[in-house]
């Protein structure tokens, strides 16, 4: 075998050698992204609001979205700190220049969810994530509350009848940011369960709330629609529901995705 020869060989041994690592480092990575990773056949992601336009939300009563539109940035106004300064663009969700406007729903429905949502409030501001229409996230101004209640940020809204209050639960602790700054909350809600006729048989459930990483409550029962909620009744599935009419208040990066839950 002259040199040329030999050459060829081993180029050709390096090669398929090269080759078989390759494949064997490949199969191992893929292994560990499946296993660090979400699993193969978990759900994707929904996202709610495509940061062009408002598909696939609406009002109570009809398609229409009343003052809520597409903004590319919003910040706390200069001259008055209770405001929004709007930016035209895209990638924002804002309830209009005023601040009052009819709730938004979106037209997907939901049962077992998990959800990311981010929002931001100019001072003092005040709105709400409803699931299923029925069961409020609060989102409010808190920043800087020492002792939050229900009424807090990331509290879950109390309850209401025969003109009292009741039930409501505060976070359990308040990490709230400063107006004006993007905060998020994730969520995973257990929805309540009914038999063949109807007839609930469990109560719906905050499995976790996760505000601006920290978790703030754990297994948290809901024994029916939180105060102004859109419908008094439970069922099996609903919207989500951003409440409208009680400030300024701004959201993004709004996405679910359907989970199983035992």
């Amino acid at each position: 075998m002259n040199s040329l020869h030999l050459h060829t060989a081993r180029g050709r041994r390096f090669l398929f050698y090269l080759l078989a690592g390759w494949l064997v480092f490949g199969a191992t990575s893929a292994n560990r992204l499946v296993t660090a990773g979400e699993k193969p056949d978990q759900p994707q992601w929904s996202v709610l609001f495509n940061g062009e336009n408002l598909d696939g939300w609406k009002s109570k009563s009809d398609d229409k979205t009343g003052g809520w539109a597409v903004a590319g940035r919003v910040a706390v106004d200069e001259s008055n700190a209770r405001k929004f300064s709007i930016q035209p663009g895209k990638g924002v969700l804002v309830n209009g220049e005023t601040g009052r406007t009819v709730n938004l729903f979106t037209k997907r429905q939901h049962g077992d969810v998990e959800a990311h949502i981010e929002f931001v409030v100019p001072q003092g501001s005040n709105s709400g994530i409803y699931f299923q229409g029925r069961y409020e996230i609060q989102v409010l101004d808190s920043f800087g509350v020492k002792k939050p209640k229900y009424s807090d940020c990331g509290g879950i809204y109390q309850r209401w009848a025969n003109g009292k209050g009741f039930e409501g639960h505060a976070p359990k602790v308040n990490v709230s940011k400063a107006p004006g700054e993007w905060q998020s909350f994730d969520v995973v809600f257990r929805a309540p369960r009914f038999n063949k006729t109807g007839k609930k048989v469990e109560n719906g459930r905050f499995i976790k709330v996760v505000h601006n990483g920290v978790l703030i409550h754990q297994n948290v029962e809901v024994t029916g629609s939180t105060r102004a909620a859109a419908f008094g009744d439970e069922k099996a599935t609903g919207p989500i529901m951003l409440q409208g009419d009680h400030g300024p208040v701004a959201y993004r990066n709004l996405k679910i995705r359907p989970i199983k839950l035992p």
